[in-house]
């Protein structure tokens, strides 16, 4: 089957910096329902559209392409007071940026590094203004179920994962599991 919208491509991958250092190796494949619902970058989505499985490519991804360029505007420093005990870097945390209005969304920060009285928080995902290679391999291609499409999202390998009662967060006891997303 050809990768085209509304199928869901299953893609072993290597991930590695520009100069070939290795960032992350898939153990298992990243499963994603293609056609633009943001499953995986779009540069990604353009080189395996009409691909079947067995593709094998390796696609590189300038910053603007991946997670963006790196914004010193989201590192802060903080109190060290506003934190938890033990406070180790590595560690994160939510929040939001502080000149941000209602509408942007909470970022994560990492702890990068720890004085007596102040935290340093960097809100920039690890890979900002990295130059990315990805070398990947098609594994599995297969129509997207009704509900996949509906939630705008692969459900897994095989399209099922139902939600156990004990996991719901509906009050509502008469509707049955329903699709995790």
């Amino acid at each position: 089957m050809k990768i085209v919208k509304n199928t869901v491509v299953s893609v072993a991958y290597t991930l590695s910096d520009a100069q070939g250092n290795l960032i992350e190796q898939s153990d298992e494949p990243m499963v994603y329902l293609h056609g633009g619902y943001d499953g995986t970058f779009p540069k990604i989505e353009e080189v395996l559209d009409g691909r079947e499985p067995g593709f094998e490519t390796m696609v590189q991804l300038e910053p603007d392409d991946a997670f963006g360029e790196y914004d010193p505007e989201l590192v802060k420093i903080e109190a060290r007071g506003r934190f938890p005990e033990p406070l180790e870097i590595g560690m994160q945390f939510e929040g939001t940026p502080e000149e941000s209005d209602d509408e942007l969304e909470a970022l994560i920060y990492t702890v990068t590094d720890l004085a007596e009285d102040k935290v340093v928080l960097d809100g920039n995902h690890p890979l900002a203004g990295m130059a990315l290679r990805f070398k990947l391999k098609v594994t599995e291609v297969r129509e997207a179920t009704a509900d996949e499409v509906e939630h705008e999202h692969a459900h897994g390998a095989d399209g099922l994962h139902v939600v156990d009662e004990d996991e719901d967060d509906d009050d509502d006891e008469d509707e049955p599991p329903r699709v995790l997303h």
